[in-house]
């Protein structure tokens, strides 16, 4: 079982913008004001285009879809939310809290990963939770520990615990439930996805410990962490907010480990953290500033990790 892959599944964004469905819950989202939509797109896709660039320049392999036009999916940029591709070839897809971001999810993205050949040999679906209001949203809610069989999940209004615990009955994983928290104009509130405040890879984890109010869960993540032999690298709420948790270890050329993330995370990083993340990978860095100002999602949100088999 592995932790990590070399290939990643992205969507070029064509109507890309603030989505006012997801803002609700998901304080990190700013509109940017005197900007047209079009050059909000435009500045989007070339972030986009650029990130790309740099993952296949260190070898990343990267399948690209373009979104399409008719559908109004402004957060189309973040596939790993709706789907997650898995090594004995079962495909997850999730519910969706944003009614506009469930039209995201398209058949045709799966006929062309099928086209590059890899093999899918069975879909679970969960999207039929949207009807109860119940949600659990990908690889945006849940970080997977792979090797260990661990699902770490911050439940929200977007990641539901009964839903949880059916994903890992399914998927064969133990789920480690706590609560993380970001401070709202004065007040605490969930933090909308688990993957903004952790990371996970193949010998460490980034975690914001101080957003996990709660000392009993808190002590409990620390514990099982440790118990796997990941180094802990603590990052703070105000590096949250530059998405330094918003992390991916993925292979480039030669099997060499990449640690992605944003312009903005790695230049809220203290060299400490550095350091200690350096002793484990490579780190690579692109500039998504449009992408996390409007769509509250940066560096990990934009990648599918794809661990299907190949044909």
């Amino acid at each position: 079982m592995q932790q990590v892959t070399n290939t990643v599944l992205m969507v070029r964004p064509v109507n890309f913008r603030m989505n006012e469905q997801t803002s609700v819950n998901n304080y990190y989202q700013k509109a940017l004001k005197h900007i047209t939509p079009e050059t909000v797109n435009a500045h989007a896709q070339q972030e986009f285009d650029e990130y790309v660039n740099k993952l296949r320049q260190i070898g990343v392999q990267v399948v690209v879809v373009d979104d399409n036009k008719e559908a109004d999916t402004p957060d189309s940029i973040f596939p790993n939310n709706w789907v997650s591709f898995h090594a004995d070839g079962n495909v997850g897809l999730y519910p969706m809290f944003a009614e506009n971001r469930r039209l995201e999810r398209r058949e045709d993205i799966l006929v062309a990963l099928e086209e590059n050949g890899f093999i899918i040999n069975n879909i679970i679906d969960y999207t039929d939770a949207e009807e109860e209001e119940v949600f659990l949203e990908g690889t945006g809610s849940l970080i997977l520990d792979r090797v260990n069989r661990k699902a770490y999940c911050a439940l929200s209004p977007r990641a539901d615990e009964d839903l949880l615990i059916e994903f890992c009955e399914d998927f064969e994983y133990s789920p480690v439930i706590f609560t993380a928290n970001q401070t709202v104009n004065g007040a605490r509130k969930a933090i909308y996805h688990t993957n903004v405040m952790m990371c996970i890879g193949e010998t460490f984890a980034v975690i914001c410990l101080d957003s996990i109010d709660d000392k009993k869960e808190r002590k409990n993540i620390i514990k099982h962490l440790k118990e796997d032999g990941k180094e802990i690298v603590a990052i703070t709420e105000a590096q949250i907010n530059d998405f330094a948790g918003n992390m991916l270890q993925v292979k480039g050329a030669n099997d060499q480990l990449y640690l992605i993330m944003s312009q903005a995370a790695y230049n809220s990083l203290r060299p400490d953290q550095i350091k200690a993340l350096e002793k484990h990978s490579n780190l690579m860095y692109s500039d998504l500033k449009t992408i996390e100002t409007c769509g509250g999602g940066s560096a990990r949100c934009m990648m599918a990790e794809v661990f299907l088999p190949r044909s």
